[in-house]
C-alpha cells in the first residue's frame, strides 16, 4: 500500500542517515560520500516535509565531506556550493558567506569578493527583507576584504615613500578602498553583536586618517552600550586605543578594572597591578594586590614568572612596613585550604627549580610568607639557591626567617 511504501522508505531514509552520522564521527569520509550519493538519489521520491529540509542536510552533510575528503578539490567545493545555492532561496546567502569563508581559508581573496560582490546584487521578493541581517554581513565582509586591499596599498605607499618615490595612483587607490571599506564597516558595527575584526579594522582606518574622536566613540560604542552583549575584547581594544593615545592612568584603570571584573585571568591582568601599585592610593594598591592573587588563581597562569614577580614584590613591601598584613590575610584565607596544594607542592619546587630559577624565587617569597619556613617549596627552593651559592636565594632564605612572626599573623 501507499502508506506502507511511505513507511518504508522514511525508515530507509532514517537508517541512511544513522550511517552517515556514524562514519562523519569516525572520520571515514569516503564511507560518508558514499552513503551521502544513496541518500541524495532516495530523496527524489521523498515528499514529505521536515522541519529541517532535505536541501539543507545535504549541504551541511556535503559541505562537512568535501572540507576534510583527501580526494576533494576547491573547484569541486566550489561546483557544489553553486548548487546548494538554487536548492533553497531561504539558505541562499548563508551558503553564499559558508563559501566565501572557504574560499577565504584557502587563499582565493579575488574570488571570495566576486561571491560577495555577486551575492549583494542578490534579489528574490520578499526574501530580501527576510535575510537582511544575512545580507548586511555579507555587505560587512566585503568591507572587511575591501580593508584588506586598502592595506596592501598602504605597504606599497609606505615602501616607495622610503625609496623616495611618490604614487599618486597608489594613493588614490588606497582612498578608494578606505571609502568602500569604511561604509560597510561601519553600517555592522551599529548592529548589536560581537564585531571584533570589523572593529579593529574600522578603528585602523580612522586612526591612519587621524579621525581620533571617532574612532574613540566607536570603541566607547562598543565596550559600553547595554545593548551589546558582554565583551571583553572590546575592553582590550578600547585600553589599547586609550594607551596609544597617551592617555592618563586613571583612564587607562578605568578600562582595565571593567575587563578584570569581567575575566580576572586576561593576560593584561600585569599591566593592571603595575598601574595600581605605582599609585599613591591605598584603595588602588589594595586592588592590585587582589587583581594579581585572582590572576593566580587560574592554572594558566601557575608558572607565569611576571606575576608570582608582582605579588612577591608587593608582599614583600608589605611585610618590611607592616602594614596593611590584613590585606594579605583576608585574600589568603579564601585560598589557605587549596594554594598550598595548587601552587607549593615539593614536586612544583623541583620542576620549577630545573625550568626557571626567576619563577621559583618569586613563588619561594610568596610561599615563605604564607605558609612560613616550613612549607616545602621554601625550604627546597632555598636549599638549592644556597646549594648553588646564588646570593639572592641566600637573602631570600634570611628575608623569610626574619619575618616568620608575620606568618604566625597571617596565618590567624
Amino acid at each position: 500500500s501507499s502508506n506502507e511504501h511511505k513507511l518504508n522508505f522514511k525508515k530507509s531514509k532514517d537508517a541512511c542517515l544513522s550511517y552517515i552520522q556514524d562514519a562523519l564521527l569516525q572520520k571515514q569520509w569516503k564511507r560518508a560520500a558514499e552513503f551521502l550519493t544513496c541518500f541524495v538519489e532516495s530523496l527524489e521520491k521523498d515528499y514529505s516535509r521536515e522541519h529541517i529540509g532535505p536541501s539543507e542536510m545535504i549541504w551541511r552533510i556535503g559541505t562537512e565531506i568535501l572540507w576534510h575528503h583527501s580526494q576533494s578539490s576547491m573547484k569541486e567545493f566550489s561546483c557544489f556550493m553553486e548548487q546548494m545555492k538554487t536548492l533553497g532561496v531561504k539558505r541562499y546567502l548563508k551558503v553564499c558567506l559558508e563559501h566565501v569563508f572557504h574560499l577565504l581559508c584557502n587563499g582565493q581573496i579575488d574570488e571570495a569578493y566576486q561571491n560577495l560582490s555577486l551575492a549583494e546584487s542578490w534579489r528574490f521578493g520578499e526574501q530580501t527583507a527576510i535575510q537582511d541581517k544575512e545580507m548586511k554581513l555579507i555587505q560587512a565582509y566585503r568591507g572587511l576584504l575591501d580593508y584588506y586591499s586598502w592595506a596592501k596599498q598602504k605597504n606599497i605607499l609606505f615602501e616607495n615613500s622610503e625609496d623616495g618615490f611618490s604614487d599618486l595612483a597608489v594613493e588614490q587607490e588606497m582612498h578608494g578602498y578606505f571609502r568602500k571599506a569604511a561604509v560597510n564597516l561601519k553600517e555592522i558595527i551599529k548592529i548589536p553583536g560581537v564585531w571584533d575584526i570589523f572593529v579593529k579594522c574600522y578603528v585602523d582606518l580612522l586612526e591612519f586618517y587621524g579621525d581620533h574622536n571617532e574612532a574613540r566613540q566607536v570603541l566607547n560604542e562598543y565596550a559600553y552600550n547595554s545593548k551589546f552583549p558582554a565583551n571583553p575584547n572590546a575592553h582590550v581594544y578600547l585600553y589599547q586605543f586609550l594607551k596609544r593615545q597617551g592617555e592618563s592612568k586613571k583612564s587607562l584603570i578605568s578600562a582595565l578594572k571593567i575587563l578584570h571584573d569581567i575575566v580576572p585571568s586576561h593576560e593584561l591582568m600585569i599591566d593592571f597591578n603595575t598601574m595600581l601599585q605605582k599609585s599613591k592610593k591605598r584603595k588602588k594598591r589594595r586592588l592590585g594586590l587582589e587583581v594579581i592573587f585572582a590572576a593566580l588563581d587560574y592554572a594558566g597562569w601557575k608558572e607565569n614568572a611576571k606575576a608570582w614577580s608582582c605579588l612577591a614584590r608587593q608582599v614583600k613591601q608589605i611585610v618590611i612596613s607592616e602594614k596593611h598584613l590584613d590585606w594579605i590575610k583576608q585574600e589568603w584565607n579564601s585560598r589557605k585550604d587549596w594554594w598550598p596544594a595548587f601552587h607549593f607542592s615539593r614536586y612544583l619546587a623541583k620542576r620549577n627549580w630545573q625550568e626557571n630559577k626567576s619563577l621559583s624565587y618569586g613563588k619561594a617569597l610568596v610561599a615563605g610568607i604564607l605558609l612560613g619556613k616550613g612549607c616545602k617549596y621554601f625550604k627546597y627552593v632555598s636549599h638549592q639557591g644556597c646549594k648553588a651559592q646564588l646570593k639572592r636565594f641566600r637573602m631570600l632564605k634570611k628575608f623569610v626567617n626574619r619575618h616568620n612572626p608575620v606568618y604566625l599573623r597571617i596565618s590567624g
